[in-house]
């Protein structure tokens, strides 16, 4: 078929005048088309009247199957290979397929390396536009995806989608193998490894695998001693977050001094104070030798001691540590 527009940059041939000119706002950067809502600017009018449908909530596309509805033709049809399985595109170097692709684009990046989207604050790296766009609102706190039954704000629509299912109950995601559904793709790939055996996740301290990053992450602290979830009331750490509100019903349970934010209650005033501060956000306490300040007197001293080098626990041999160098006691050797 023949192709008179031609681009002066690239050559690249197009049937109308209408064609060539959205082509060469990929050069110019121009963006003629403005949401009224947002301010947003759009290289065509289609890719506008797509993302007014983010305001609006309007869904025209239903999937036949599962009567799912989407914003976009192209969402319905990467959905529909939910239920066929299809994965047409495929990695040409280790031969992974997918069933969209960007998703490709996305991952062959693995391979090279190429990280070609940069945060303008930060300039981190990122192998797509849509990561980018993510972690900007990191710093701009904004959150523009709103749950229209609850009206709870997220800074992505993949985390917004998500979520509405915990009120409509839909689990898209089906296992092939038992069936078994679930409401998120991450939680059906996790679960895929149950019948496929497969740990893709390795320790690098003993190479023990697991079926996904956060049961690695978790293990880690045995060998590091992190324990990253601290209690508020009495700044005790801990490895893993379960363990963590186990502990807080030490604090809790009977206690006659409640929360007037919360009403969880406190064996004693001066643990409700410490804990209100949760709330208030006041950090009365100053560190002496920077500007940095803190709700605990505990928190004061532990940071303190990075200016001084102090090391304030002492092992029965003599030998002294700070609170983060001790590992977790299953982890000791014994010799």
């Amino acid at each position: 078929m023949e192709k008179p527009w031609k681009c002066e940059d690239y050559g690249k041939g197009f049937k109308g005048l209408y064609g060539l000119e959205k082509h060469q706002r990929s050069h110019t950067g121009e963006r003629p088309f403005t949401c009224s809502q947002c301010e947003k600017g759009f290289t065509n009018i289609s890719n506008l009247r797509r993302h007014e449908r983010v305001h609006t909530g309007e869904r025209p596309f239903t999937c036949p199957q599962c009567v799912k509805k989407f914003n976009d033709i192209g969402n319905l049809r990467k959905h529909e290979r939910v239920h066929t399985g299809e994965r047409p595109f495929t990695c040409s170097q280790c031969e992974k397929r997918f069933n969209d692709i960007g998703n490709l684009r996305k991952h062959e990046r693995v391979h090279t390396g190429e990280r070609p989207f940069t945060c303008s604050q930060c300039e981190k790296g990122f192998t797509n536009i849509s990561n980018l766009w993510r972690h900007e609102r990191v710093h701009t706190g904004e959150r523009p995806f709103t749950c229209f039954q609850c009206e709870k704000r997220f800074n992505d629509i993949g985390n917004l989608r998500q979520h509405e299912r915990v009120h409509t109950g839909e689990r898209p995601f089906t296992c092939f193998q038992c069936e078994k559904r679930f409401n998120d793709i991450g939680n059906l790939r996790k679960h895929e490894r149950v019948h496929t055996g497969e740990r893709p996740f390795t320790c690098s301290q003993c190479e023990k695998g697991f079926t996904d990053i956060s049961s690695l992450r978790k293990h880690e602290r045995v060998h590091t001693g992190e324990r990253p979830f601290t209690c508020t009331v009495c700044d005790k750490g801990f490895a893993q977050l379960s363990s963590l509100l186990k502990h807080y019903v030490t604090h809790t349970k009977n206690g006659p001094f409640k929360c007037s934010d919360c009403w969880r209650g406190f064996k004693s005033s001066p643990l409700l104070m410490s804990h209100q501060r949760v709330h208030t956000e006041e950090r009365p306490f100053s560190c002496s030798h920077c500007t940095k300040r803190f709700r605990t007197s505990s928190n004061l001293m532990k940071h303190e001691r990075g200016h001084t080098g102090e090391s304030p626990f002492t092992s029965p041999t003599g030998k002294r540590f700070t609170r983060s160098s001790l590992a977790e006691p299953q982890c000791h050797s014994h010799q």
